[in-house]
This record gives structure tokens, sequence and C-alpha cells, in this order.
């Protein structure tokens, strides 16, 4: 067998079929679209999801699984027997000390201190955000906590500005 003697598989290459060329032809007139409505229309027809009017399945889905926040403030964790393990009586306990320390990856991101373990240490924490039972046991211990505010760029920091500047408008409007 060559090349010049392949040939596709009978009744696998079909004629083009064309429609609009009169009665005769079987598919003249309306070309088997039908009369009028959205299919009879050139550069009509559905969506690729359009199911009749209804809310569409790809529409509905961020109802029917939750959604993504795009403002979710990503905490980096630490817990208490890390920095009992990782930092001497007295130490300052900063960002950039858990950083070089090798607890967290990056310096500018948030982060929160949990309770997990104990500590017998009394540290200076500063972090962005606390457990209750973190607090309390380094408080215990004779250290002391430092809640750091977080720092907001882009579409979040607009957002918070937006937001605080619309309660403050509320606000005068109840105070007249």
């Amino acid at each position: 067998m060559k090349l010049h003697d392949l040939r596709p598989d009978p009744g696998a290459k079909k004629k083009r079929k064309r429609v609009g060329r009169g009665i005769a032809a079987g598919q003249g007139k309306t070309a088997g679209r039908g009369t009028k409505g959205t299919g009879a229309r050139a550069g009509g027809g559905k969506a690729p999801y359009f199911e009749g009017g209804q809310l569409p399945l790809v529409r509905r889905l961020p109802f029917k699984r939750g959604f993504n926040n795009i403002f979710r403030i990503e905490y980096q964790e630490v817990n208490l027997d890390q920095l009992e393990a990782r930092f001497e009586k007295k130490a300052e306990v900063s960002p950039q000390a858990l950083a070089e320390a090798g607890l967290i990856r990056e310096a500018d991101q948030p982060i929160v201190v949990l309770g997990r373990g104990e500590i017998k240490k009394a540290l200076i924490v500063k972090t962005h955000r606390i457990s209750k039972s973190a607090q309390e046991k380094i408080e215990a211990a004779g250290g002391s906590v430092e809640i750091l505010p977080l720092e907001f760029t882009g579409a979040r920091a607009t957002v918070k500005l937006l937001r605080k500047a619309q309660i403050e408008a509320i606000r005068a409007k109840r105070a007249r």
C-alpha cells in the first residue's frame, strides 16, 4: 500500500448540504431554520449556557458552592511551642524576628499567634492577631503582647476607605 492508495472509509466524507437554494432542493425558503424566532435570525442562537430563560447552572454555582472572598486576609500561623523553642527570655518577637528564625516566610504578611503548647519564657510579642489562650499564656509567663495594625493596600484599602466614608456619612445623617 502506498500513499496514493489511501482512501477515507465509505460514508466518512459527506457532501455539504447547500441550503436556501430554492424549493426543489428540499431546504429552500427558510433553509431548515423554521419561521421567525432567535434561531431563524442571522447571528442568532443560544448562548453557550442558555437554559430557556431559567438562571443557568454556571450562574447558579457561586450561590450553591460558596465563593472566594477576594478581601480575605491570609494569616501566617505561629504557635507558642515554636516561640518557646526558638526565642530566648525577654526577646522581642516581631514579624522580622519570626522571619529570621524561619517560622514564617514573609515578614510583611499578617501573622497570627495561636495557643498550641506551653510557654515558660517572658517574651515581648508583636503580632497582627492573637488567640485568647495564647495571650493569657504569654501574660501568665510574664511577657507582653502588642497588636500591630494591618496594612491594607490596593483594592482592599480602597474598599476599607469607602466603607469608612459610608459609615461616617450614615452617622452624620443620624446626627442631624
